[in-house]
């Protein structure tokens, strides 16, 4: 079936993990859980690490069974105003993406201002006609089959006729499973086994096209 759209994870997808933003978004996020939960660092990695496999994000887990309510104190935390800093613009990504004979979005698990920090530091914000944030999502991320769907149905679009881009295995897996066409980001080759389609630099993606 002809492809009509791109979507785009943006972290670690959009720019490279080796600028190290996710870590950091990381260690804030083990520092944050250590004062909420009041357990130690060890404890709360054990707890998040083992969780995750039922939730699309932390937030979601806190809520879901922590009770957590202050959604906005959270984000302050995790996000911060400075958080992309160690980005700048990419002349090279924005000619890729304008070069692409399809519309694109992205679809993230992450808040619409750090979306919006991270697309103006790579100067390619007005490249992408939708942004779909875990707050537009109802707060259920991927690789949850309703984030995809209402995505989807939002642009009017199939998962067949979707190409969908994320550096995370579950959530390309996710998607495939709605039957949709999904690619694995994998720059640093840490899923050599992965038994879906897998790229390790963006420009690869022309070779999907069709």
């Amino acid at each position: 079936m002809t492809l009509h759209y791109i979507l785009f994870d943006l972290d670690n997808t959009l720019y490279s993990p080796r600028y190290g933003l996710e870590l950091n978004v990381g260690r804030r996020i083990a520092d944050f859980l250590v004062a909420y939960l009041g357990l130690s660092l060890e404890e709360v990695l054990a707890q998040r690490r083992e969780r995750l496999q039922h939730y699309g994000t932390t937030l979601e887990w806190l809520m879901a069974e922590k009770g957590y309510t202050d959604i906005e104190a959270y984000y302050e935390a995790i996000h911060p105003a400075g958080e992309a800093d160690s980005l700048a613009p990419d002349p090279a990504l924005r000619a890729f993406l304008e070069s692409l004979p399809l519309p694109c979005g992205i679809l993230t698990n992450s808040p619409r201002e750090h979306a919006d920090r991270i697309l103006q530091r790579l100067d390619i914000a007005d490249l992408f006609t939708h942004i779909f944030d875990l707050r537009w999502n109802g707060f259920k991320g991927k690789p949850h089959a309703e984030a995809f769907h209402r995505a989807l149905q939002a642009l009017g679009s199939l998962p067949e006729t979707t190409l969908f881009i994320d550096d995370i295995p579950r959530c390309v897996t996710g998607y495939c499973a709605l039957g949709g066409q999904g690619i694995l980001l994998d720059e640093e080759n840490a899923y050599p086994g992965y038994p879906h389609p897998r790229i390790r630099h963006l420009r690869e993606l022309t070779g999907f096209l069709h």
